[in-house]
């Protein structure tokens, strides 16, 4: 049965940032993310957490200056230091908030910037930030975007996704699937399922095209959650959409799972 978890940065835009965790728990979810923790102090994060009853499901190491267009520095050459620095903020908010799960954001590559730099700079950075976050028990992920949303990100087909997580060989580092990147960059989402589950750790959810409820759009949702089930996938799927309208009044999708996890 599938374990889901609201995005926060997402979701429940509705309420203050702050308020969104009682909105989740009131709605069923168990389990929460977001894009970034660190406007907040964890212990305040982790307040909320526990007066809900929630768990941290994941964040996104910091990315550089988000603000200014950035989308990740991992994989970007002259910023190594940034970057390990950046890893070892985000496992300071890891240790307070819970989570087992990091994502690491790759960043923009221009066309006339060498792939094959980024490339090199990109496994190194994620030795090191799989070695580093091995101590605490957290697994690193990666996660491949679509260049219609954030033109220019570095990593966009899981087939690569999972070669860089090989070539790097920790095994506390694995695929982010999104399976509303994956359908505009790919389709073929079952098939992809199948093949990459083992090194997949982490999986979110959104309706394709327009990024709405997952009860909308060209995939079938259901058929893949079962899919999933069969896999033996047993993570948190995060919900990484924008709502059509109120959030709470468009989970008419997840009740039935709610109900049947009681």
């Amino acid at each position: 049965m599938p374990r889901f978890a609201a995005n926060l940065t997402m979701m429940y835009n509705e309420h203050a940032f702050l308020d969104r965790f009682a909105a989740a728990a009131r709605d069923g979810f168990e389990a929460v993310e977001f894009l970034f923790p660190y406007e907040y102090a964890a212990a305040d994060l982790k307040a909320r957490l526990d007066e809900h009853g929630l768990t941290q499901a994941l964040f996104n190491a910091p990315p550089g200056d988000w603000a200014a267009g950035e989308r990740g520095i991992a994989s970007l050459p002259g910023r190594e230091d940034e970057f390990r620095r950046s890893v070892d903020t985000a496992l300071e908010y890891a240790r307070v908030l819970g989570n087992d799960k990091l994502h690491v954001m790759a960043g923009l590559i221009r066309p006339e910037q060498s792939r094959a730099a980024h490339r090199d700079v990109y496994l190194k950075n994620l030795a090191y930030a799989a070695k580093t976050a091995q101590a605490d028990g957290i697994t690193v992920v990666i996660e491949p975007i679509n260049t219609r949303d954030i033109p220019g990100f570095f990593l966009n087909r899981q087939d690569d996704a999972q070669a860089i997580c090989a070539e790097v060989g920790a095994a506390n580092l694995k695929v982010q699937f999104d399976l509303y990147h994956c359908q505009i960059v790919e389709g073929d989402l079952a098939v992809k399922l199948k093949r990459d589950m083992p090194r997949v750790g982490h999986i979110q959810i959104a309706g394709v095209p327009e990024r709405h409820e997952p009860d909308i759009g060209e995939v079938n949702y259901p058929y893949l959650f079962s899919l999933i089930d069969e896999l033996g996938y047993d993570g948190w799927i995060g919900c990484e959409y924008r709502p059509r309208a109120g959030t709470s009044a468009g989970l008419g999708w997840i009740r039935p799972y709610v109900k049947a996890r009681g």
